[in-house]
């Protein structure tokens, strides 16, 4: 299982909670922990890439429903 999928459930174990007491904002999920709470994603990607690089992390925004992508789409970063 990627790092990710690990972070992932991680913010499943504690949407309730976040959903209870921070909803619409952004949280930052790095090594299996909540490492903050933002207003907006640009927050939360910039203390993410101070404190930990390139990751890997999570951000997702709390009550937001997941998006789905085609498989047909495929991303590439550029700094790869």
């Amino acid at each position: 299982m990627s790092d990710v999928q690990q972070e992932i459930i991680e913010f499943e174990k504690a949407r309730a909670e976040l959903e209870e007491k921070h909803m619409g904002k952004w949280v930052l999920f790095q090594d299996l922990a909540l490492r903050g709470v933002f207003d907006s994603f640009e927050e939360a990607a910039t203390d993410a890439v101070a404190r930990f690089g390139r990751g890997p992390y999570l951000i997702r925004q709390i009550g937001a429903q997941p998006t789905i992508l085609p498989a047909s789409v495929l991303y590439f970063p550029s700094y790869a």
